[in-house]
């Protein structure tokens, strides 16, 4: 299976810190890929849909959030036609966003876990994301497509 996966690269160059990406979509379909940034993902109106990480397949609810660890092959599979546009927000980002002795802080050992548990696939509870019942309840934070252009 690994070497069907596809080498995604990610359009982020050595001077962002993030680039992001939301969009409406009519079907889910991303092929098995990889690559070499991290990336936290939601997704909405997608019931039914599969979505496998790693060696771990799960059939989606409604929505989805999720973080997603270093070369870790992902992909999103729709198994029937859907009645609401899908929406979809991708935020990618460096792994050395946050450096290492920042992370060893007391008061990010919670983030510090949840790059850990990426290394597998970290998925949010519904609590967390319960509130995005729009992209924009997400996106809001993030102003522009590339932010923090050093």
């Amino acid at each position: 299976m690994l070497k069907d996966v596809i080498r995604e690269i990610i359009p982020l160059t050595p001077n962002d810190c993030f680039t992001i990406f939301s969009r409406e979509k009519d079907e889910l379909n991303f092929p098995l890929h990889n690559h070499d940034e991290m990336e936290i993902n939601l997704v909405i109106n997608v019931k039914g849909a599969k979505r496998i990480v790693a060696d771990h397949i799960n059939e989606i609810k409604d929505r989805e959030l999720i973080l997603v660890g270093l070369n870790l092959a992902i992909a999103d599979l729709l198994i029937f036609a859907l009645a609401k546009k899908i929406k979809e927000v991708a935020i990618q980002f460096y792994r050395d966003l946050v450096d290492e002795p920042f992370l060893k802080k007391n008061q990010l050992s919670h983030i510090r876990n949840m790059f850990e548990n990426s290394k597998r696939r970290a998925l949010f509870s519904h609590e967390t994301y319960c509130g995005f019942n729009n992209i924009g309840n997400f996106n809001r934070a993030f102003k522009t497509k590339k932010a923090c252009t050093l």
